[in-house]
């Protein structure tokens, strides 16, 4: 087994082993929108749950040149965005918004995504998505490497969750993750779908 140290690898090096071994990893679509009223969207795969008590969410967004990127900047302003579940209808469209685009230009302009208004906040949703949550900004932390800024870590409080029909049982509440049909990222440009699940009962 090969073992290193932190100071043994470079950045890019942890960076390649990390996204090749957190896997698979959720992926969150964030539209949010800035002071001049641009709507941004945009994927992370640095994504997960926190806690249900209250329901909070967490997206983890890497800075450029110490730098917040138009989400966290956006978040951090506003105070608002809306989380997206990615699925195999809609992770192609996911995609093109990860280009890099000037601050004045939306995501919307390239991928065709339907806004669609929300019920608690002023960002919009996206109506293609099956699953998304109108959140607010519950708490941020900025991540340092030495001296330098290099991620915000954002935790996200959930207002109003919206479920498609097709993937939430209303009178169980449970939601049919084959229906849903959610993705995930994994290494370089790869995603995986759900395959095959097994149920294995927690000790007692």
């Amino acid at each position: 087994m090969f073992s290193f140290s932190k100071d043994d690898l470079t950045t890019k090096e942890k960076n390649k082993i990390l996204i090749g071994t957190v896997v698979p990893r959720p992926i969150a679509l964030v539209s949010t929108e800035s002071a001049d009223g641009v709507v941004n969207v945009a994927p992370f795969s640095y994504f997960n749950i926190v806690t249900y008590r209250p329901a909070i969410l967490s997206i983890a967004v890497q800075r450029i040149s110490s730098e917040p990127k138009d989400t966290a900047r956006n978040i951090m302003s506003g105070k608002e965005a809306v989380v997206h579940v990615v699925d195999m209808s809609n992770v192609e469209l996911a995609n093109i918004t990860a280009a890099q685009l000037a601050p004045e230009d939306s995501e919307l302009n390239y991928a065709d995504f339907t806004p669609v208004e929300s019920e608690s906040i002023k960002v919009p949703g996206l109506k293609e998505a099956k699953a998304r949550f109108e959140t607010t900004l519950y708490d941020r932390h900025v991540i340092y490497d030495g001296d330098e800024p290099t991620t915000d870590v954002l935790f996200l409080k959930i207002e109003h969750f919206h479920l498609d029909e097709s993937v939430y049982n209303a009178e169980n509440g449970y939601v049919d993750v084959e229906q849903l049909g959610a993705v995930s990222r994994l290494a370089g440009n790869d995603y995986a779908e759900i395959g095959r699940m097994f149920t294995i009962e927690r000790p007692k």
